[in-house]
């Protein structure tokens, strides 16, 4: 999360809202990503959330006043000149007014006014304040302006009303502000993902599956969602959160990921299957739970459908990307695969290899085109092997007719 706050100048400004504690995460999150950030608040937000805690977590002093004693420069203004992204979270009532009116009474309003980078604004009020027509009329003012907002989730506030007000949990945030900078290359497009395992069922308790944790597809989901592109993420059994605005369709077999991908299929310009899908399935699934009696047991299977090869085949003018997990010969095996199946690019790793494998949080990936080259890649987490894989198709989208 966060690749492209990685050496940015981040402002995070705080008002005065009960909200303003999960600011205090939302600055671990921003330095954990490798941003510096700095921090402005109202002097209401002091009133919630000490500055000394900002100062701490940041390692940087905290704005609070237009002059504060002892600066050499008038800070609002150097900071506005100097930052990459604003950030306000929470933003009260009071403040968004400001922001659409244009009124500077304090550092965190003046600031406003000099910044010319990219600015996010995160509402976090009262239900009834949120929706006064006023707010309202404010908040599209402030998106007139090119300002992005983070509309406020709905729940239990802390004034004990209930409905949309509640500031987003920081990790929402963060997502909605690595979208923000990153590039938007895929804006336009429609990408249809597939992850993890799938199931084939033995009897109503057993199965045959692999190890796929799905990482690797949600990572690419949440990566080209960045980018701008629409999703659709077609996902077997993982313990994974739906991604942030994403399309997630959820199934279980490789029958049930077959029929749902070609359903969804029509309207994608890109096609990234990353599924583990069983490649047999037992014929006749038992109707009752198999008891422990005989010594052994024998599955009759058959096979099923090559999802990937069933893409492939209506191609059109898709880009298609498969993976490959192999054990031995990748190059060899990938480069079948790769024509066997009619793909614009496959991404293949060694099981077993140091880094690289399931349910694991690197990779080292290696990519195969169909004129025979290949780039073998380090190490990386699979954010990072993620944009670089986007990265490519980015180019192959350049080049292809």
């Amino acid at each position: 999360m966060g690749q492209f706050l990685l050496g940015k100048n981040v402002t995070l400004g705080v008002t005065g809202g009960i909200a303003a504690y999960k600011s205090i995460e939302l600055l671990r999150l921003l330095t954990k990503a490798g941003a510096r950030v700095r921090v402005m608040m109202t002097e209401n937000a002091c009133w919630f959330v000490g500055p000394g805690t900002f100062q701490a977590l940041s390692g940087q002093p905290v704005c609070t006043s237009v002059f504060d004693e002892g600066d050499a420069a008038i800070r609002h203004i150097d900071w506005a000149q100097s930052t990459d992204l604003a950030v306000i979270a929470p933003a009260t009532a009071n403040c968004i007014g400001k922001l659409a009116g244009g009124i500077a009474d304090d550092a965190l309003s003046t600031y406003m006014l000099a910044v010319t980078a990219p600015v996010v604004i995160c509402p976090a009020m009262n239900t009834n304040m949120y929706q006064h027509p006023s707010v309202q009329r404010n908040l599209d003012i402030l998106r007139g302006y090119g300002h992005f907002l983070i509309e406020p989730h709905a729940g239990q506030l802390a004034c004990g009303t209930e409905g949309p007000g509640r500031l987003p949990e920081p990790a929402f945030i963060m997502e909605k502000l690595a979208a923000v900078m990153a590039p938007d290359d895929f804006v336009g497009q429609t990408v249809l993902i597939t992850a993890g395992p799938t199931r084939e069922a033995i009897d109503p308790v057993r199965f045959v599956s692999n190890p796929s944790s799905g990482k690797m597809g949600f990572a690419i989901a949440n990566a080209v969602r960045q980018r701008g592109a629409r999703v659709k993420l077609v996902c077997g059994p993982v313990g994974l959160a739906d991604p942030v605005d994403v399309d997630v369709h959820r199934v279980t077999s490789a029958q049930e990921m077959h029929d749902c991908v070609m359903r969804l299929i029509d309207d994608v310009d890109i096609v990234i299957k990353t599924a583990a899908v069983s490649d047999y399935r037992p014929t006749s699934p038992a109707e009752h739970k198999i008891k422990k009696t005989a010594d052994q047991l024998t599955l009759k299977l058959e096979k099923t459908q090559d999802i990937l090869l069933a893409i492939g085949q209506q191609k059109g003018t898709r880009l298609v990307i498969g993976f490959a997990a192999e054990t031995q010969e990748l190059k060899k095996n990938a480069a079948q695969k790769l024509k066997a199946t009619n793909l614009d690019l496959i991404v293949g790793n060694i099981i077993g290899d140091p880094g690289t494998g399931f349910a694991g949080d690197t990779n080292k990936e290696t990519f195969f085109y169909p004129d025979g080259t290949a780039e073998s890649m380090d190490v990386m987490d699979k954010e990072k092997v993620a944009h670089s894989l986007l990265d490519r198709i980015a180019a192959l989208k350049t080049t292809t007719p």
